[in-house]
């Protein structure tokens, strides 16, 4: 595939900031409402940081040895990851997403994006693939489908909004 049209790289990040934010605002309201855990993102840094050592997997996360950074790290990577699927989004869309977003591509691509957490994530951080070992398997790929579907939901949401900014 080419790409014959550069990406508006200020706003396509700002879309995925936005959507990540959104995200963190529904994991906030879910444990609210239903008790539910929001992953924490000192895990994830730890994840990534023992991955300079070699080691990739861990049986689970939590028994390994924290690291120094591990929260800022996690967090860091968290909101990363969130501009990164956003600029996925308009790279296979195309600039013109961005002047009339459309939902069904950003939807797509925010269920898309479970793939990641499915079969690197959650078997790295000791959960197997798509939670497999998690205590309620179905749950938890439950929850991040949800979770992955309010993420392309954020990004059309977030490009609507920054169009009426730019009005």
């Amino acid at each position: 595939m080419s790409i014959d049209h550069p990406v508006p790289l200020a706003q396509t990040l700002f879309v995925g900031l936005g959507a990540t934010a959104v995200i963190d605002l529904w994991a906030m309201l879910r444990r609210r409402l239903f008790g539910a855990p929001a992953l924490d993102y000192a895990l994830v840094g730890r994840w990534l940081l023992y991955l300079p050592e070699g080691r990739c997997a861990h049986a689970p996360i939590t028994a390994s040895a924290p690291k120094a950074y591990e929260a800022a790290i996690g967090w860091s990577a968290h909101y990363l990851i969130g501009m990164l699927f956003a600029l996925a989004l308009v790279t296979l869309a195309g600039p013109a997403w961005l002047e009339a977003p459309r939902l069904l591509p950003a939807l797509a691509v925010g269920l898309a994006s479970v793939v990641f957490p499915f079969f690197v994530m959650q078997p790295g951080m000791g959960l197997g693939v798509a939670a497999s070992r998690a205590p309620r398997p179905w749950l938890a790929r439950g929850h991040s489908l949800v979770l992955h579907a309010v993420f392309g939901l954020a990004m059309y949401a977030t490009a609507l909004a920054l169009q009426g900014f730019a009005a």
